[in-house]
């Protein structure tokens, strides 16, 4: 297994980190298999999106507007509940196939970070399996 350590720079964001996850790929010299990237953290979520440019920004404003206004009663601090709630909608992880060598992804698709709570020192998970 692999880290990675990605410094988020604002309170929501995403970021694209296909380019680090295909970095681990070529240095362990994998050419086929499956590469599972998982985010050790309650408010950051990992998927696949499209980064057109303001993709991002739209993604963060549909998400939060699916979460309701609620009083919640997360213990430490309920501001952030819904920064919990779409971590754990979105997910932490997403498994991507691994061919001659390369992650298989569609033409606009890359691996993403989804930063809900920032900015934070994320810890992010790569498993290869061949």
């Amino acid at each position: 297994m692999h880290q990675l350590a990605i410094r988020t720079q604002n309170s929501k964001q995403v970021i694209d980190i296909t380019r680090d996850v295909q970095e681990i790929i070529g240095k362990e010299g994998m050419t086929d298999g499956l590469c599972n990237v998982f985010v050790t953290h309650t408010t950051a979520a990992i998927t696949t999106a499209d980064l057109d440019p303001g993709t991002d920004l739209d993604m963060l404003d549909a998400f939060y507007k699916m979460v309701p206004n609620l009083n919640y009663r997360h213990p430490h601090n309920p501001a952030h509940t819904p920064d919990h709630i779409l971590a754990t909608l979105v997910g932490p992880s997403v498994t991507v196939p691994i061919n001659r060598g390369q992650l298989v992804l569609g033409t606009w698709q890359r691996i993403v970070l989804f930063e809900f709570d920032g900015p934070r020192s994320r810890t992010i998970c790569v498993s290869l399996v061949g």
